[in-house]
């Protein structure tokens, strides 16, 4: 494994260019899509690139499934509670390398519930822009149990299936700026 050819600093992310999104089963026969449109983070590459850290914050009010109805239901308290719970973060905890990849280990809180969990990331290289700045490319994703992080809602179809999956792929694509 080759150390990664990204600059050493401090890097915040770029919202306007990434994208934080998520898939859960619906029915038990196809996947709603979704993206949390409001977030911040930063990046801190360190000379040994298994020192490097990330953390983020997150607006859950910020949810977009493409359907206000869902959207709305999701911020009420059978699932985000986002009146009392306004932010999820990610905070990492430890880095390391898987072939060409990294994991990246974190603390994630959703809804008050910290669990830990492990990010595979692409680092995808850098690139100058066009008004004098550095940018740094990373895709990520994960899978997490819902009930995990206490969101329990859900009900039993006829044929004995569920209506929301347990399982929670999160997807991320991170244009990040170097400070």
């Amino acid at each position: 494994m080759s150390t990664p050819a990204i600059p050493v600093g401090t890097w915040s992310i770029d919202p306007a260019h990434s994208e934080a999104g998520f898939s859960v089963r619906h029915l038990m026969v196809s996947k709603v899509r979704g993206r949390i449109s409001t977030f911040s983070g930063t990046v801190v590459i360190a000379e040994d690139p298994l020192q490097s850290s990330v953390e983020v914050t997150l607006d859950p009010a910020s949810i977009d499934t493409r359907d206000a109805k869902r959207d709305e239901h999701l911020r009420s308290g059978d699932f985000f509670e986002v009146a009392a719970h306004p932010t999820w973060t990610f905070r990492s905890t430890g880095l390391r390398a898987d072939d060409d990849d990294w994991i990246v280990t974190g603390d994630l809180t959703i809804r008050g519930v910290t669990r830990s969990v492990e990010l595979e990331v692409e680092f995808n290289g850098t690139s100058g822009d066009p008004w004098g700045g550095t940018r740094a490319g990373f895709s990520a994703e994960t899978e997490i149990s819902r009930k995990d992080f206490g969101l329990e809602y859900n009900a039993v179809l006829e044929t004995g299936g569920v209506v929301i999956g347990d399982t929670v792929k999160i997807e991320l694509e991170i244009e990040a700026i170097k400070q």
